[in-house]
Order: C-alpha cells, then sequence, then structure tokens
C-alpha cells in the first residue's frame, strides 16, 4: 500500500514539531537533531521536516511503498510521464536505507518514489546527522517554479478581517 510523502525544511525544528504535532494530534514516530517525521494513518502520509539548509520550505514530494513490486510500479508510472528519472538503490537518505526513483515535475517539484529496506543511524552516508547540505536529502535539484498572480491564491488564503474575494 502507498503512504504519500511530503519534506518540509523549516528554521525551527522544535517550533515546528510543536505546530505539526498539534495539527496531526500525534506526536512524530522518529525525532533527530535536524529531522522529525510523522506516519500517519489518517490520512496515509509520511510527513518529514528537516532543518538541513538554510532554505525554508517544500524540499520534495513522493510515495512511500511497501513492496519492491510496487517500487517497480511506480518505477512504471514515472517512465509514462516521460521526464527524466534518477534511480538510487541502497541509498543512505533520511536516517534510512532505501531503494528510490526520482523526477522533477514540469514545475520544477522534486518527486520520489522508494520503498525503505531499513533504518540507518545518520541521515546519510557521510557518517554526518547535522551538517548542512544542498538539500534536505537525495532530490535532484528544483527547478525556479513560476509564481502565480496573487487573485488566483486569493480564496484559498487567509484573508485580512473583513476583506474576502471567494466567490
Amino acid at each position: 500500500m502507498k503512504r504519500m510523502h511530503v519534506h518540509l525544511r523549516v528554521s525551527d525544528l522544535a517550533r515546528n514539531i510543536r505546530f505539526y504535532s498539534a495539527m496531526f494530534n500525534a506526536e512524530p514516530t522518529v525525532v533527530k537533531d535536524d529531522y522529525a517525521k510523522w506516519m500517519l494513518e489518517d490520512p496515509r502520509l509520511n510527513f518529514a521536516i528537516s532543518t538541513r539548509t538554510e532554505e525554508t520550505g517544500l524540499d520534495h514530494f513522493g510515495f512511500q511503498v511497501d513492496s519492491d513490486a510496487e517500487l517497480v510500479e511506480m518505477e512504471q508510472r514515472l517512465a509514462k510521464a516521460e521526464l527524466p528519472m534518477e534511480t538510487e538503490e541502497g541509498v543512505a537518505c533520511c536516517y534510512a536505507k532505501s531503494n528510490k526513483h526520482w523526477t522533477v515535475d514540469p514545475q520544477g517539484i522534486a518527486w520520489e518514489s522508494y520503498h525503505t529496506l531499513y533504518d540507518i543511524p545518520t541521515f546519510n552516508n557521510t557518517g554526518e546527522s547535522t551538517a548542512a547540505e544542498p538539500s534536505a536529502c537525495c532530490a535532484p535539484r528544483p527547478v525556479p517554479v513560476s509564481i502565480k498572480p496573487k487573485a488566483a491564491a486569493a480564496c484559498c488564503s487567509p484573508q485580512p478581517p473583513g476583506k474576502s474575494d471567494c466567490c
């Protein structure tokens, strides 16, 4: 069974752990000095945050799968998208060894499909658990994303009191 994966880069881990624990009504299943992860069942989500870079925001989306067969299925799906794909086997990332496939969507957002093999004590292969790196994980470099005009997001964004542009 697949589990949606979202990874955000944050500037203050403790503050974000408090926020997301309250929002999910659950404590993280993994907490390190530079990383936290929630394995939620409703919705079925692997939500991770890290302080691995100076930049904050979305790091990547993905799907965590439970078997090699599901990973092969995800690889076939990515191949149908006809975008460059990178495969990594037995890679150390986010305190786990995994087999993965990466791509970058047309907006420049990295997408990962992976099967976790087992947990490890370090963030990556370097043996370090807190060094800043170009990306929170092994994701391909994102490409700049075009920004939508503010009016397009007005209905989905918090508005000042007394102002609403919603339909």
